[in-house]
Formats: C-alpha cells, sequence, structure tokens
C-alpha cells in the first residue's frame, strides 16, 4: 500500500463496491445559451452554510452538468441575505488534488441602477446596496406600478415582496405595494377616457 500512498502500512483495510451511487440533485437555475453553446448555472442563497458546503456542491454540479450536456459551464452563486460570514466570499472548491472555482454575487454590495434598468432584475434590486433602504424599496414600488402588461406585472409584483422580506418588514412591505396601486397601472386604454368622450360615443350609437 505505501507504494501507492505515502502513508504508514493501514491496519484496517476495506474494499469498497466499485459502482458509485449517484444522488439525484436539483439546481436552483439552469440556462442554455444556445449561441455559444454555454450553460448557466445560478444558486441563490440566503445562508454561507450547507451541508454539504456550497463550494463541494458548485464542484458536483459541475461535474453532472459536464457529463451530461459536454459544453462549458459557467457557475455563479448569488448570496441574497447581507451577513459578515467568511463563507460568503468562498469562490472555490479546493482538496488535495482537486480545484474548481466559480463566480460569487453579493447582492448587498451591487449597485442598484442596472436592477431597476431591466424589469426581471427588480426583485433582486431590494437587496442591493443602498444607504436609504425605504428609498429604495419607493423606486421598485414605482416602476413596477408602471409595467402595463397585467401578468408581467403581477409576477415581479409577487417575487418583488418575498425577497423583499429578507430585508423590509411586512407592513411596508404591503404599504408599498397595495394592489390598488399597481392596478391603477394597467387600467384598459377604453376606461381612460374621459366622461365626456364616452358621452360622445355612447350619443353617436
Amino acid at each position: 500500500m505505501s507504494w501507492l500512498l505515502p502513508i504508514d502500512e493501514p491496519t484496517d483495510v476495506q474494499v469498497l463496491k466499485t459502482e458509485l451511487i449517484q444522488e439525484p440533485i436539483r439546481a436552483d437555475s439552469l440556462v442554455f445559451l444556445q449561441t455559444d453553446n454555454q450553460i448557466l448555472h445560478l444558486e441563490f442563497e440566503t445562508r454561507p452554510y450547507s451541508d454539504p458546503p456550497i463550494a463541494f456542491r458548485m464542484l458536483d454540479y459541475y461535474v453532472r452538468l459536464k457529463r451530461q450536456y459536454s459544453c462549458s459551464i459557467n457557475q455563479v452563486v448569488i448570496f441574497l441575505q447581507q451577513t459578515a460570514s467568511e463563507q460568503v466570499f468562498v469562490s472555490e472548491y479546493t482538496d488535495a488534488n482537486t480545484r474548481h472555482g466559480y463566480r460569487v454575487i453579493r447582492l448587498w454590495e451591487q449597485d442598484p441602477a442596472l436592477l431597476l434598468s431591466v424589469p426581471g432584475l427588480l426583485p433582486l434590486a431590494t437587496l442591493s446596496q443602498t444607504n436609504s433602504p425605504r428609498t429604495l424599496l419607493e423606486q421598485i414600488a414605482t416602476v413596477i406600478a408602471t409595467i402595463e402588461e397585467p401578468t408581467q406585472q403581477a409576477d415581479l409584483l409577487a417575487c418583488t415582496q418575498v425577497l423583499a422580506g429578507l430585508r423590509f418588514e411586512k407592513d411596508l412591505i404591503r404599504q408599498l405595494f397595495r394592489k390598488e396601486t399597481m392596478r391603477g397601472s394597467v387600467i384598459p386604454r377604453n376606461s381612460r377616457r374621459s366622461p365626456r368622450r364616452r358621452s360622445q360615443r355612447r350619443q353617436e350609437k
């Protein structure tokens, strides 16, 4: 045994099964970028600790994705809730013979300007960098209120309130994202005509 491993002769040797069992796991989000033949793998975390550790899980995801799709894999871990833990600065898994890196985003360090400019990123903007959290939340509510497509607005409203709950009090969230306020932005155009115009249309009929 010492010929293969630089250790003393072990007193207890066991022969293990050669069949390696692969437990099913589910990633948070997988996006296939067909034009570049790449996969974007996103993991959203509220806590810096997990079992197994996040870094090991990212390696596990990478190997499985590589085996199944045989293309470039880009991995990003997005930490949602601010913490002083050193674990949110870990961006690679290291072992004796293995090193695997991935990108880490700490949402509370991100400039909200970009997140506010893209409708799909508005829920994440609630947790971005700001010196005035309430003002930021008001900005987000204002932007969502201007979205005219009802389904898109409803989806963003629901997602935004869920993520905002990681940072804000529920009463404030309910106050700024009242359904009546949001409905005002998606009133059908026909109902926005003035009473005089509607009266004229009835007379014409």
